[in-house]
């Protein structure tokens, strides 16, 4: 079976048991899945359940679709998501967001828990992201290329849509929410960073760091979706100030940020 038919098969599962197309998705990073509490008239389909789909193992991941409401906008989100450093394939990490196109969805939105580098970002904030830089090693694109996905090679002067991030900065300056905007870069982890690797990244124009994210934003353009991303900012990796850092403590504040997240998300795709 080629990876084509795996998505059509996929697909065809999930169309089986929503009730109608989308209007939007919703990827939840580490410690951020409360925003599923916030969709009305829920059905959950656990990715065990779903032909092709691998095993997410990481805390803070549930492995799971949640389908309902957030105000009119009929919502999927994925409340936890497949890394490269848990051995997947890139295409495997990157499956259910060719799904997601192939069910006729057009906008998406990816949140991510990522280390700040910006000194003037804190423990805490919100990115909304405005570009990324690909330092994983490794692209969901290499290989034989289906054109009914996508072209061979796809444009990414614009992989977070203009329009998208405007309107995610009017709906935080409505609802009070402060936000950070920057350029998020995607490494293949699982180790945090060297302080020197850290510097190297800062250099490099990133503003933010964490181990996912883009293969999903390069596989999202590649199907022509529109995205948006946003950042919770969970650490500050400063180089000349790290401290020791571990995955609990970054869901943990993750989790204090979500009060903030899940209502600028709300705020966002009500206003879709």
């Amino acid at each position: 079976m080629n990876y084509l038919e795996k998505i059509m098969e996929a697909k065809e599962y999930i169309k089986s048991k929503i009730e109608r197309t989308p209007d939007v998705a919703v990827i939840l990073g580490s410690g951020l899945g409360k925003l599923a509490d916030e969709i009305e008239n829920k059905m959950v389909i656990k990715y065990s359940e779903v032909p092709h789909f691998p095993e997410s193992t990481v805390v803070g991941h549930a492995g799971e679709f949640i389908f309902g409401y957030i105000g009119d906008k009929y919502v999927m989100a994925m409340n936890g998501r497949f890394h490269y450093y848990e051995g997947h394939d890139l295409k495997d990490v990157t499956l259910p967001i060719r799904v997601m196109r192939a069910l006729g969805i057009e906008k998406i939105i990816v949140t991510n828990a990522a280390g700040g580098m910006n000194p003037e970002f804190e423990a805490g904030d919100l990115m909304i992201i405005i570009d990324h830089i690909n330092m994983i090693g490794a692209n969901p694109l290499i290989g034989k290329n289906y054109e009914e996905l996508g072209p061979r090679f796809p444009d990414m002067s614009e992989a977070y849509n203009r329009g998208l991030i405007r309107l995610a900065e009017e709906c935080a300056e409505r609802i009070n929410v402060k936000v950070q905007k920057g350029v998020y870069v995607a490494v293949s982890g699982p180790n945090y960073e060297t302080p020197a690797e850290l510097r190297m990244l800062r250099y490099m124009g990133a503003d933010a760091v964490g181990m996912s994210t883009v293969p999903e934003v390069i596989v999202a353009n590649h199907g022509g979706m529109k995205v948006l991303g946003i950042s919770c900012i969970t650490d500050m990796a400063i180089p000349d100030n790290l401290e020791p850092l571990d995955h609990e403590r970054v869901v943990a504040t993750a989790a204090k940020a979500t009060e903030k997240f899940v209502k600028l998300v709300k705020e966002i795709i009500k206003s879709m």
